[in-house]
């Protein structure tokens, strides 16, 4: 014989199992992703984020070389793919709002390792509006040739390893201070 629940217990049920289920999703306890535990992103100084009157200013970034935090323009960058420089101060902007921003300095030129930063670009998850939430520049101030930026983490090396990238990534939004938001397009 079946017996018949209240509607009112029947809830309750699902609405503990999915209390218990975003409690084990606290991402301070979250483990690296799969095959990530050799990689290290650890979150630079907390500095202030406040927009700058003038995106040009001296101060903008967090001291950091690149910035991936700190002061910068109230405007953001399009997301896309550029063969020029992208003025740190809107690109700092886009990474308070949780997009990636891929750079390189090649005076020499250096295809290869632009296309596995294109290819890391692709692989970031569109916003609202369709466009990927990512873009990738020249920036030759940067001591090194590549770079990954996410809101207070970094990845600067030589070479891109692809796999390094992936784990980056893992953390896109998690410690932005508006994640998430649409990137504008080309």
């Amino acid at each position: 014989m079946t017996r018949a629940v209240p509607l009112k217990h029947a809830l309750v049920l699902p609405s503990l199992l999915a209390l218990v289920s975003l409690s084990a999703c606290d991402s301070s306890d979250d483990p690296e992703p799969r095959g990530c535990e050799q990689y290290s992103f650890p979150l630079s100084a907390q500095t202030s984020s406040g927009h700058l009157a003038v995106c040009d200013s001296p101060v903008c970034g967090n001291g950091e070389n690149p910035p991936n935090s700190g002061p910068h323009c109230g405007n953001v960058a399009r997301c896309g793919i550029y063969s020029e420089p992208v003025s740190r101060c809107l690109y700092v902007h886009n990474l308070e709002h949780g997009h990636a921003v891929f750079l390189y300095n090649c005076p020499d030129g250096c295809p290869d390792e632009v296309a596995k930063l294109e290819a890391a670009a692709a692989s970031v998850p569109t916003g609202a509006n369709g466009v990927r939430r990512a873009l990738v520049a020249q920036d030759p101030q940067m001591p090194q040739r590549v770079a990954a930026l996410l809101w207070r983490r970094t990845y600067l090396a030589d070479t891109v390893d692809p796999e390094a990238l992936r784990c980056l990534l893992a953390h896109q939004d998690s410690d932005a201070p508006e994640p998430g938001l649409a990137c504008p397009g080309p």
